[in-house]
């Protein structure tokens, strides 16, 4: 019985040696793990918050790029509604013109008609002078 027990008591310590040494290497590859898997977590938290800071980022300047376009567009508009009063300015401007320059050749018309017939009266007075005397002189003539 000796030989059995020895024998039991043998295994049994072969076996919580073996139990033993596999608890170990499972510890050591636990540890091993948990270790390398903290690392990558840890730098996985900070890819996100990296991420996170680049999209408030992305998303500050997008609101900025909003505020310039809005700016743009309204000095656009503004732009748009000077050049059009500009444009009726100049539209009532030629208008004017227009209208002027005609009341101008009406004007200038009337002068010319009375200067054309105030000569045309002073050449008839001439060519009546002029018959007048040849007709004198014709009379001068018959009668001298």
């Amino acid at each position: 019985m000796m030989d059995t027990r020895a024998s039991v008591k043998s295994i049994n310590q072969k076996i919580e040696h073996v139990w033993q040494t596999q608890e170990e290497q499972r510890q050591k590859l636990y540890h091993e793990y948990c270790q390398e898997f903290l690392t990558l977590f840890q730098e996985w938290d900070m890819d996100v918050q990296k991420a996170k800071e680049e999209e408030e980022k992305l998303a500050n300047i997008f609101r900025q790029q909003q505020k310039v376009l809005q700016h743009s567009r309204t000095v656009q508009s503004q732009r748009m509604q000077a050049i059009k009063e500009l444009y009726e300015q100049f539209l009532k401007s030629m208008e004017d013109l227009e209208k002027n320059q005609e009341n101008f050749l009406i004007g200038e018309q009337s002068e010319l008609r009375k200067e054309m017939a105030m000569l045309q009266k002073h050449f008839m007075m001439e060519h009546q002078q002029q018959e007048v005397a040849i007709v004198r002189k014709s009379l001068h003539s018959l009668l001298f």
